[in-house]
């Protein structure tokens, strides 16, 4: 194999890691909308607590991103 189609191979490969953070993100808002709807006094915390938690998975997929690159570019 190619040493440049290697490179982009194990990119690809670094990405599949951003599937999880997608995959939570959704089950997340499923829930934060679940709780509004039994409870829709508690938005605050609840949307607080939701963006808190879509942004520390959101940081999970951007390292992903980031370690594509930095493996494409090698």
């Amino acid at each position: 194999m190619e040493e440049e189609a290697a490179k982009v191979i194990g990119a690809g490969i670094a990405m599949i890691g951003a599937i999880g953070p997608g995959i939570g993100i959704g089950i997340l808002g499923a829930g934060a909308m679940q709780a509004l709807g039994r409870n829709p006094e508690a938005r605050g915390p609840i949307m607080t607590n939701m963006l808190i938690a879509i942004g520390l998975c959101e940081a999970v997929a951007i390292y992903c991103l980031i370690i594509g690159i930095i493996l494409a570019m090698l």
